[in-house]
This record gives C-alpha cells, structure tokens and sequence, in this order.
C-alpha cells in the first residue's frame, strides 16, 4: 500500500516508529506521531562498510553530518555494517571497524545518538558477511567502549547463525542497542509456524530493562493478511 497508508495503519495499531526510512520519509512519520527509529544510508551498505580503511574517508563524512540531523530531527540510532570479508581476516576486520568507531564516537555522544552494527547471518542471506557471530561484534563493541556504538541484534539472522537466542541477549544486553524480528525458516511470521518462541524471548527482552526498539522486519507468508499479520506480532511481543 502506499506510504501514508501504512503510518496510518501503523498508528492505528499502536506502533512507536518506523525503521530505517530515510529523511525524506521523516515529516510523513511525525504526521502520524511515529518516530523514525533507525536511519538508514550514513553507514555504509552490507558488503561495503566499516572493515575496509578505504571507506572510512567517505564513511566518516557521511556518519557525522547523519548525527547532526539525527539528533535534529529526534532520530535515536543509525545503522551501520562491518562489511563483507572478502579474504580479508575477521581480526583485521575487526581492528578496522574499532578505528572507524572510535572516530565518531564522541560525537555520537554528545548528539545522544546510537550507531548500531548490525549482526546479519552469512549463511542463508548475505554470504561473506563479516560480523555475522555475536562475540565478534561484541568485541569490537568493548574495545571501542561507548554507550553510543552498540549491535543491532537480529534475532531472524543470530537463530540461523548461532541460536541459543536469549542466553546470548542476557549475556550482552549491555551491547545490545536495537533488535530486529522475524520467522524461521522464512523469514515470515513470528507466530507458532517458525522454529522460535517469540513471547519467551520478549519477556526475556523485557525483563532485562531494555528500553529501546524492536523493530518487526519480515514478511508476511502468502495469504495472510498484513495488516492482521503486523498486529499479531505486536501482541506477541506485548509482554
């Protein structure tokens, strides 16, 4: 449906904002009371992004001017990656994304904005992607040492990779700035017709105090109805 059509629904069934929708979509947002949760395109993309130096130049331009009109505009995080490998090694990687982060760090603090790496699985959807295990992002995460760098933890993609979901959310809650939802296998709904117990991980969720967004980012199987679909997976996590 269009655009408008889906903050009004998206109103109306009571969410708080909308991921990863760039400015141009920020008024359309405000109009229905939405916060536009994440923001997209500072970062990098999936295969290019922190763990090449030769992106930083670029990358850091783009990150600092995005913090500047995230805090303006009351945008709370932007997404980031680590990148793909391609042969290069998960320490140098590693190394690479600490240097980028500790660039903008202090900026992203003092804008109150968080800049959120996200942990993707590279075995199912983006092949060679590096920061595709928990401990890995992790690490990176306490050697840059901010409030304001954290992970985006997707709980769809960490299931396929690692599983063992709400042991390792209560293990590295304090790493954890924003989660994303979806089904496995699939990548539907987060109902009863996928592998996880997803009321047990938002009670999880919710009783370690966590308080920002959980974003739902999968999509609907064939013949369910969205608009019922979307609000299913908001009482589910209604914990």
């Amino acid at each position: 449906m269009p655009f408008e059509d889906t903050c009004r629904e998206a109103a109306r069934l009571g969410c708080k904002g909308y991921d990863l929708r760039g400015p141009a979509d920020w008024p359309m947002l405000k109009k229905y009371g939405l916060i536009p949760t994440m923001y997209p395109g500072p970062g990098g993309t999936i295969p290019e992004a922190l763990n090449r130096i030769e992106n930083h130049d670029r990358l850091e331009k783009t990150m600092h001017a995005a913090l500047d009109e995230a805090a303006a505009n009351g945008v709370p995080n932007i997404i980031t990656f680590s990148g793909n490998r391609k042969g290069m090694s998960d320490a140098e990687g590693a190394d690479n994304c600490v240097k980028f982060l500790n660039k903008v760090k202090a900026h992203a603090e003092d804008k109150g904005v968080t800049i959120c790496m996200e942990l993707l699985n590279s075995k199912v959807n983006h092949k060679d992607y590096m920061c595709d295990h928990t401990a890995w992002g992790v690490d990176v995460m306490k050697r840059v040492g901010s409030p304001r760098t954290k992970l985006l933890y997707d709980i769809y993609h960490l299931q396929i990779m690692e599983g063992d979901i709400c042991r390792t959310i209560k293990d590295n809650i304090q790493y954890l700035g924003h989660f994303h939802t979806g089904g496995n296998p699939g990548r539907h709904e987060i109902d009863d017709t996928q592998e996880l117990n997803y009321r047990f991980v938002a009670k999880t969720i919710a009783d370690l105090g966590y308080t920002g967004y959980v974003a739902h980012e999968y999509s609907p199987a064939q013949g369910r109805d969205p608009i019922q679909s979307l609000n299913q997976a908001m009482e589910i996590f209604d914990v």
